[in-house]
């Protein structure tokens, strides 16, 4: 069995920074996508960027280009590096690894492409 393990939520003022990990146990995660995805009460779970197995890929969503970057940490964790965090970015964030590398870009986005998911960390960021 697979176990995502997310850290590094919190609160935060406007304009701060926070990192967010994921661990991963169970398997090693070098050749398989792995992503983050969010959720704030009352909305739909949603995607925010997911990277490769190799790192070499990333894919991002729009709201998320320019102030986050993931990046693998080591062969069994991987990271999100959050700056100019806003208000509306307070969700819980999920850590999500897939068990077969997605056959399109396309499918990075799509929650349905990760078989494994973290509990959740939250994050809040206040006006």
């Amino acid at each position: 069995q697979v176990q995502l393990v997310e850290s590094g939520g919190g609160l935060v003022q406007a304009g701060g920074s926070l990192r967010l990990s994921c661990a991963a146990s169970g398997r090693t995660f070098t050749l398989y996508a792995m992503a983050w995805f969010r959720q704030a009460p009352g909305t739909e779970r949603e995607f925010v960027a997911a990277i490769s197995g190799s790192g070499r890929v990333t894919h991002y969503a729009d709201f998320a280009k320019g102030r986050y970057t993931i990046f693998r940490e080591s062969a069994h964790t991987m990271a999100l590096q959050m700056n100019s965090l806003k208000p509306e970015d307070t969700a819980a964030y999920y850590c999500a690894a897939a068990a077969v590398p997605p056959l399109s870009d396309a499918r990075y986005y799509t929650d349905n492409a990760y078989h494994y998911w973290g509990q959740g960390t939250q994050v809040t960021v206040s006006s």
